[in-house]
């Protein structure tokens, strides 16, 4: 399934109506249905709803989160996001109000939940925020500070969650023994499913160097996953939700802080564009982020190290997904791409295509 093409919104808004009548009330209308440009890993669909709820007639702008048609992940479980965002939407760290899960795949075809739209503008992934849109294009240095402080402090709130007496046992088993060595065996099972065969140089020698200088992790917390601007939503610079929980976890916290500074890295640096003025360095950063959660980053290295790992492991899939659309992409994409370039650079390697460019 594709909601990417315009003819699939009509069936797909008769569809989504159909289940609002059964589930809510047999005269509600869905309306100004859109797909709007998703990541990789999930499918998202905005539309308003009318319903009738005790008699009194209500109209609110939601969002329809997809299961994906094409699995970037081994493991897909929207129904652990929609928890967490239930346990968080009461606390301090914001998310958009969880409204309804379907675990039934038959009113769309997959799985989905239902949340509030929240209103507000989103750092760019395409092109990266440092090198074009509002952030690059409106916003002043003083305001870029605001909003990245803004967003690391939101990134505190969520690892200073009491995981614990907020009801997260359902992720428990991620925190039983030693989460780091369980989330490698994960990512090793992960790679060979995704690599199917196929050599990954770098990403391999990633994995290898992970598992060579493994820390000792800290105390576990509730992990985000996908720690990123581009995955909040920003009124007046500061953050109002915390989107894509798929790789929410339970684990040290640390992680979430080196996918964070790789990933503002890999988006500036990481492919030669500067870093704008006003956004903080990545000392200053580690430092607020200590206040924040009261404990100290002591692996930061290792763990940007493994949040380039990670990501070029699903950049093998994304690849994969791209060419299944048609699309143009350079045939070694899957294994030489910004990502593994980036990761490179980190582990001080040759850079993936390198010895091709230079003709040996």
């Amino acid at each position: 399934m594709g909601w990417e093409d315009e003819r699939d919104l009509e069936p797909a808004r008769r569809r989504l109506e159909s289940w609002a009548r059964q589930r809510l009330d047999p005269g509600a209308r869905v309306s100004n249905l859109a797909a709007p440009g998703n990541g990789f890993a999930n499918e998202t669909l905005l539309f308003d709803l009318a319903w009738t709820d005790g008699g009194r007639a209500r109209e609110e702008s939601l969002v329809a989160r997809l299961e994906p048609a094409f699995r970037v992940f081994p493991h897909y479980d929207l129904g652990r996001q929609y928890q967490v965002l239930q346990r968080l939407e009461p606390g301090p760290v914001p998310v958009p109000r969880p409204r309804w899960h379907e675990p039934d795949p038959r009113p769309l075809g997959v799985p989905f939940y239902v949340m509030d739209r929240v209103e507000g503008r989103i750092p760019p992934d395409r092109p990266p925020y440092h090198a074009g849109g509002w952030c690059a294009e409106d916003l002043t240095p003083d305001e870029r500070a605001t909003l990245w402080w803004s967003g690391v402090d939101t990134l505190a709130a969520i690892h200073a969650t009491d995981w614990r007496a907020g009801g997260y046992t359902f992720l428990a088993p991620e925190a039983e023994g030693d989460p780091l060595a369980r989330q490698l065996a994960d990512y090793r099972r992960f790679l060979e499913w995704a690599a199917g065969g196929r050599p990954q140089p770098t990403v391999e020698a990633g994995l290898d160097w992970l598992e060579k200088n493994r820390p000792v992790a800290g105390a576990p917390a509730l992990c985000w996953g996908d720690a990123r601007l581009g995955n909040m939503i920003f009124r007046e610079n500061r953050c109002v939700a915390v989107l894509d929980w798929e790789m929410v976890t339970l684990a040290d916290p640390e992680q979430d802080l080196g996918w964070w500074l790789f990933l503002d890295w890999h988006h500036s640096s990481g492919i030669d564009v500067p870093r704008l003025p006003g956004f903080p360095t990545r000392e200053e950063t580690i430092a607020r982020w200590e206040a924040g959660v009261g404990r100290p980053a002591k692996h930061v290295h290792y763990y940007e190290v493994f949040a380039g790992f990670r990501f070029g492991v699903i950049m093998i899939r994304v690849a994969q997904h791209i060419a299944s659309l048609g699309l143009p992409i350079p045939e070694d994409f899957e294994s030489n791409n910004p990502c593994t370039r980036a990761l490179a650079h980190f582990l001080e390697l040759p850079a993936p295509g390198e010895v091709r460019e230079v003709g040996l």
